[in-house]
């Protein structure tokens, strides 16, 4: 693996961990189907344009309707949290998310998962329980069957997001695979909105500051990282790095929020960055 390529997931999780921040800012000021929508919408449209000016190959028809059903996993974890549910509790049922992704990879791809991928995987389950502690006190009414459903949902959705990436749409190029992925998302984030929402969407500084940080950073960015490390390694592998999410949130939260970090948080990322280590060793 040459240089650039060790530094991926790094660069990955550092992004991923920031649209929490940038959730946090937005949904004050939209609901969050509409906010979906609109933010998938303008992510196709700079791909597209993008996919043109660069002369790509287009994807077939049937490479396009998996990228369209691979690009649909956001909108449970934005619902649940402006219901109330709280953060920390939503990135907790997201740390299910590598050994979700762990077990449908080894029954639907045939991958084989080592001992020691599966110590990794719930050592870094662990750290994530042990970092996130002390917000699950914070836990108030936002706590309901429907938005720990809908969290559920989501979480299970993005495993099977990135199952059907690398089964079925990881064979065309990255920026149309991505492209199709958000004409997807958007529409179904359209639908909802539309069936459930008022679609409220307030133009403040900082939903535009939101919004150009999630669509660039994260839909662009963070995604093509993304479908680089699904097409070229394991799914066990790749899903693991997410358990790093929540410390470098955690990190990031603190001079942006104001957030304190004990020792015992401090060894929880410890934890989870060694079962990361464990889970990723070839």
């Amino acid at each position: 693996m040459t240089f650039p390529k060790r530094t991926i997931p790094a660069i990955f999780v550092v992004l991923w961990a920031t649209g929490f921040i940038g959730a946090r800012y937005a949904m004050p000021y939209a609901e969050p189907f509409t906010f979906l929508a609109v933010r998938f919408a303008l992510a196709f449209v700079l791909l597209a344009a993008t996919t043109v000016m660069l002369g790509s190959r287009p994807l077939d028809r049937r490479l396009a309707l998996h990228g369209m059903v691979a690009g649909v996993y956001l909108g449970g974890v934005f619902w649940a949290i402006s219901r109330g549910l709280p953060a920390g509790l939503a990135a907790l049922i997201g740390g299910l998310q590598p050994l979700i992704t762990s077990l449908l990879a080894a029954s639907l791809l045939g991958e084989k998962i080592s001992p020691s991928q599966w110590a990794g995987l719930a050592a870094g389950f662990a750290g994530v329980v042990i970092v996130l502690e002390p917000k699950l006190g914070t836990a108030g009414g936002g706590v309901t069957a429907a938005t720990l459903t809908a969290v559920l949902v989501a979480v299970t959705g993005i495993s099977a997001g990135t199952i059907w990436q690398k089964r079925f749409a990881g064979k065309g190029g990255l920026l149309a695979g991505a492209c199709w992925q958000y004409a997807g998302g958007a529409l179904v984030m359209a639908l909802l909105s539309a069936a459930f929402e008022s679609r409220r969407f307030t133009l403040t500084g900082e939903l535009v500051l939101a919004m150009a940080w999630l669509v660039l950073v994260l839909s662009i960015g963070a995604i093509f990282l993304l479908m680089l490390m699904i097409r070229d390694g394991a799914m066990a592998r790749v899903a693991s790095f997410f358990y790093l999410v929540p410390a470098v949130t955690a990190i990031i939260a603190w001079p942006v929020f104001g957030e304190t970090l004990s020792l015992v948080q401090i060894g929880g990322m410890a934890l989870a960055t060694f079962g990361v280590a464990l889970a990723t060793r070839r």
